[in-house]
């Protein structure tokens, strides 16, 4: 299960000391992190991914670390958390017969 920020959480816990970042989301695998903080950041949220490396380069520490971090300023809180409830329950999916263009060459 993904941690998110829920709703009404305490802000102090999910903030990072000296900085005006908040934890906004965690994913275990690295991509995962990275298309999310993908889809936040074509919402306007503009957000970073922290811990990546350390969990790409040994996917076993991954549980030990709280998995991948993915961080956005305290005044995009409430804006992040509308587009990542959005991206899982599938809002952005496309169809299977989605014409997504042709290929380049």
């Amino acid at each position: 299960m993904d941690d998110v920020l829920p709703a009404g959480a305490a802000l102090e816990s999910f903030h990072l000391e000296g900085r005006d970042l908040f934890v906004v989301a965690k994913r275990m695998v690295p991509t995962d992190a990275w298309l999310l903080r993908g889809v936040l950041e074509a919402g306007g949220v503009p957000a970073v991914v922290a811990d990546a490396n350390h969990v790409q380069a040994d996917l076993l520490i991954a549980p030990a670390l709280g998995g991948v971090r993915i961080l956005a300023p305290g005044e995009y809180l409430a804006q992040a958390a509308a587009i990542i409830a959005a991206y899982e329950r599938g809002d952005y999916a496309l169809d299977d017969d989605a014409d997504v263009g042709a290929p380049v060459v």
